[in-house]
């Protein structure tokens, strides 16, 4: 497929189509919150600084590729549309082979809330219908925590958050989610985190 030069193009937010199933609801609400503080100026100049990036596939509909957890915040705040850059024209492929390619570019990821592997029919039709996995929420605030560093691997914090749910009961993250962040910034600092993306390595006094 040829190079393309992003296009950009305002978009009904209820047209966007996920490539994932889960985000973390807190960090949602979080989100949220951010954009309740914002004037009506000073949100106009952050949705055009905050494109959602997407692919163009099957019946020419927008999968976004990342960016969920804006897009379904600023659904829940009443936002209609939002501007999108259109990474790749995929309309010629099938529906199997459009969620194939997306797989092998890591453009998709079919987990469910248990961080179990799915097909890729259980992805979600609308942003609405995303579910929330809890232990997605707990890896955005551990790296807010200075927990790991910010990384350009597709999916990281998806890879902390499975971390995470082998090492922390999801009723402890529920009951108490300070409590749970603090365990995840001492597991954070362990060796055994030393392979996940943005790791910052061992903490000396430990």
């Amino acid at each position: 497929m040829n190079t393309r030069e992003p296009i950009l193009k305002p978009v009904a937010i209820d047209a966007l189509r996920p490539t994932q199933i889960t985000v973390g609801l807190r960090e949602v609400n979080q989100k949220r919150k951010e954009w309740r503080g914002r004037t009506d100026e000073g949100g106009g100049e952050f949705l055009g600084r905050h494109m959602i990036p997407s692919v163009l596939g099957p019946k020419g509909l927008h999968y976004i590729i990342d960016n969920h957890h804006l897009a379904r915040a600023l659904h829940e705040e009443g936002v209609a549309s939002v501007l999108v850059t259109v990474a790749a024209d995929l309309t010629i492929l099938s529906k199997t082979s459009f969620w194939t390619y997306l797989d092998n570019k890591s453009w998709c990821h079919p987990y469910d809330s248990d961080g179990r592997r799915t097909d890729f029919d259980a992805i979600p039709s609308s942003i609405d219908k995303l579910e929330d996995d809890p232990y997605r929420s707990l890896a955005g605030d551990l790296r807010r925590a200075g927990g790991f560093a910010k990384d350009t691997t597709p999916f990281s914090e998806f890879l902390w958050a499975d971390f995470l749910r082998k090492r922390i009961k999801r009723k402890a993250v529920e009951k108490d989610f300070g409590a749970a962040l603090k365990r995840a910034v001492v597991l954070a600092k362990g060796t055994e985190a030393g392979y996940l993306p943005g790791w910052c390595g061992a903490d000396p006094m430990g």
